[in-house]
């Protein structure tokens, strides 16, 4: 498509295509929701993301906003500094400014956690740079499954099987903002092609190594024994309000067990001894995020192992998730290694 039809489609809110103006109106009404002047947009070059590049640049058309246009090039595969630059051209054609930054940090083992972790980092540091509050990615419907059996084969309970959510508040100043999270893949590959004329496909994807890899090869099989992904996202919502329920519980338990001082978590260690299993293993990782001021959640396995550890009497100290465990009179101290 010319850049001259590309520019029309999108200023017309992709009403050529009924399916597509829907994808966009829907999206128009979650940005108006978050109401801010300035948004990050992570992009890789898949047709995710540029079906994400192409909803915010129809949104302008709509309302004076501000979007940057980041890539991370983590530097791991031989060409991914090629293909980065191949983006950003793509990007030129279409009038949209892609900055690449390159990851320098060291990634050897695993690798597409460490790498997420380092993009974030790297994206929260832009944003606060420029003062941005929210920071967009493309993560769809079938990102939101596959999540879903991730965390389903590593034993998660209902905070883990809730997947992910449309906002995640990341820290005092960034909030994570899933916009096409509810969206088929299928939808922002034809918005890619309509757009761009063409994405770039990540060989990563089919490395069978990753598990995710392994659970997007589900999808057919599942679907021809009459299992639709629409059907898991929607126990997916009803698993998050609940969720939702739970979490207001859970505050209230924080808020009398947990407290900060300086650099250091207190948990009141006699409480704690008395909460269940579920409960403990929430506050851990609610004590961790709060002293890291991350928002990710460590796997169960390694908490249930703390968990046990914390039950021995000849318990003296651990380390889980970059923090050091130890007591201190009547109270369980967390302070950062």
């Amino acid at each position: 498509m010319s850049k001259k039809n590309s520019s029309v489609n999108l200023k017309n809110g992709f009403k050529d295509f009924k399916d597509l103006s829907k994808v966009f109106s829907n999206f128009k009404l979650k940005l108006n929701a978050l109401n801010k002047k300035k948004y990050v947009v992570a992009v890789s070059g898949g047709p995710d993301s540029l079906g994400l590049v192409a909803l915010t640049q129809a949104y302008k058309y709509q309302k004076e906003t501000k979007f940057y246009y980041i890539l991370v090039d983590h530097n791991i595969r031989k060409n991914s500094n090629r293909e980065a630059i191949k983006v950003k051209g793509l990007l030129k054609k279409n009038k949209v400014d892609l900055k690449i930054f390159i990851n320098k940090k060291k990634i050897s083992k695993n690798i597409q956690a460490e790498a997420r972790i380092a993009r974030y980092d790297i994206l929260i540091k832009f944003c606060r740079k420029y003062n941005v509050k929210a920071l967009l990615t493309a993560h769809n419907l079938e990102d939101q499954v596959e999540t879903f059996f991730i965390r389903l084969s590593r034993g998660s309970g209902l905070k883990g099987l809730s997947a992910m959510k449309q906002i995640n508040k990341i820290n005092n100043q960034v909030s994570l903002c899933r916009p096409v999270l509810d969206v088929k893949k299928k939808f922002l590959v034809k918005i890619s092609k309509n757009i761009f004329g063409k994405y770039f496909k990540d060989p990563s994807n089919k490395d069978k190594k990753f598990l995710r890899t392994k659970i997007r090869n589900l999808k057919k099989p599942l679907e021809k024994t009459g299992i639709k992904y629409e059907q898991i996202f929607r126990s997916i919502q009803n698993l998050s309000a609940s969720k939702s329920t739970l979490e207001e519980y859970l505050n209230n338990i924080f808020k009398e067990v947990v407290k900060k001082e300086n650099k250091k978590i207190l948990i009141d260690f006699e409480k704690y001894k008395k909460l269940n299993k579920d409960i403990k293993l929430a506050l851990i990782n609610h004590s961790i995020k709060k002293l890291k001021n991350n928002y990710y959640d460590l796997r169960s396995k390694k908490l249930e192992n703390l968990i046990k550890n914390l039950s021995k009497g000849s318990f003296k100290q651990s380390t889980l998730g970059g923090c050091i465990f130890f007591k201190k009179g009547g109270d369980l101290c967390l302070k950062i290694e």
